[in-house]
């Protein structure tokens, strides 16, 4: 079995969870490639056992891999998923940092639940993507043109407002007055697209879902609308440039810059341990089941 490795330092005593990862994959006799950069980080750490130097480091992956494992929050594994990119590779995350709603395997029960995985005791949750191309193109936005959470437009340099006009199949839908627009995936309501008021939606859901920031048109609403929608944006504004983020990538665009976003044609495979779900990591991470009624 060969297992990729991501990872980055966050908290105070990451590197004691990092050496439980590296224990239980090794008692397995898995073949370990570590990213190049995270190797380096983890070889600077004393705590850290040094048995395992000789292990190979890569840049990039192909489809030889069996898991590619995300050590961090969900941050790293947004990054984990520009490394696994269309090659179906099931990615395990393990939450090392805060609230961890994609990387879901809670680093108190690391050792076991790895356990549990290598010996097939898990199930793949799909998760869909969203592509973005412009017109003209952006260098700086090929060939990672894709975001696991959300696409998004922000204004820049400005405290004016833009306008995003936004049509869903060709059809005119509203010219939004506002600081942005969130495309998100039902993996992203939960992220960027919530704190702005946007809902929840279970991510087997076939649905994308627009909830634009602080509009200025106050009947404006976030809407859900299917996957199978092509939404075309075209922003402008005071100011000769905007931002667009993909994920945690950002490029600059201009202004008058024609966007298309639709759903990718490949999905990403989380790794999620029998007893894990959508609705209990709703009731853990958003302290749902806190209320005493419940």
């Amino acid at each position: 079995m060969k297992i990729g490795i991501y990872g980055q330092f966050y908290h105070e005593d990451s590197e004691t969870y990092i050496q439980y990862i590296l224990n239980a994959l090794q008692k397995k006799e898995v073949e370990i490639v570590v990213e190049e950069k995270f190797l380096k980080s983890i070889n600077k750490h004393k705590d850290i056992s040094k048995n395992f130097l000789g292990v190979s480091t890569f840049t990039s992956i192909d489809s030889s891999y069996d898991f590619f494992l995300s050590i961090g929050g969900d941050g790293t594994l947004l990054k984990s998923v520009t490394y696994v990119r269309d090659l179906g590779i099931p990615i395990i995350g393990i939450n090392t940092g805060r609230l961890g709603f994609l990387a879901t395997i809670q680093k108190e029960k690391i050792t076991e639940s790895l356990q549990q995985i290598l010996n097939g005791e898990y199930r793949i949750s799909e998760r869909s993507l969203l592509t973005i191309t412009t017109d003209p193109i952006n260098d700086k936005i090929n060939p990672l043109n894709f975001a696991l959470n959300e696409i998004a437009i922000n204004r820049k340099n400005t405290t004016s407002m833009i306008k995003v006009e936004t049509l869903i199949d060709d059809k005119h839908l509203t010219s939004y007055w506002s600081d942005g627009l969130i495309v998100s995936t039902p993996t992203g309501s939960t992220g960027y697209s919530l704190s702005c008021g946007g809902p929840i939606i279970d991510p087997r859901t076939n649905s994308i879902v627009l909830t634009p920031i602080a509009p200025h048109n106050l009947t404006a609403r976030p809407l859900v609308i299917p996957d199978s929608c092509t939404i075309t944006l075209k922003v402008s504004g005071r100011e000769k440039s905007y931002l667009t983020s993909l994920d945690s990538r950002i490029a600059t665009l201009k202004d008058k810059t024609v966007i298309t976003i639709k759903k990718a044609p490949f999905c990403i495979k989380l790794v999620q341990l029998k007893e894990d779900s959508f609705i209990k990591t709703l009731r853990e991470k958003l302290l749902w089941g806190e209320d005493k009624r419940n």
